[in-house]
C-alpha cells in the first residue's frame, strides 16, 4: 500500500511518499522531494522492491488519489 503525506515547513512543503507491506505493516519503502511527481511514488516503490526482493509476484495497491496521478 502507498501512501503520499504532504508535510509543511517554513520553506515550502515536502512530499513523502510511504510504502507498507500490508501483511507485516512495516514501512517497506519511502521518498521525500520538494515536488509531487511521479518519481517521487517510483522512488519509494523501487526501494520497497530492494528491500523485500520478492520471489514472486506482487500487488501494489493505491488510492489513486490526485497525489498518485500526479505528474
Amino acid at each position: 500500500m502507498e501512501h503520499i503525506t504532504d508535510i509543511p515547513t517554513t520553506a515550502g512543503f515536502l512530499y513523502l511518499a510511504v510504502g507498507v507491506d500490508v501483511w507485516s505493516r512495516n514501512v517497506v519503502g519511502w521518498a521525500m522531494e520538494t515536488h509531487l511527481r511521479t518519481d517521487l511514488v517510483e522512488q519509494a516503490l523501487d526501494m520497497a522492491l530492494r528491500n523485500r526482493k520478492p520471489q514472486q509476484p506482487v500487488i501494489h495497491h493505491s488510492d489513486q488519489g490526485c497525489k498518485h496521478t500526479a505528474t
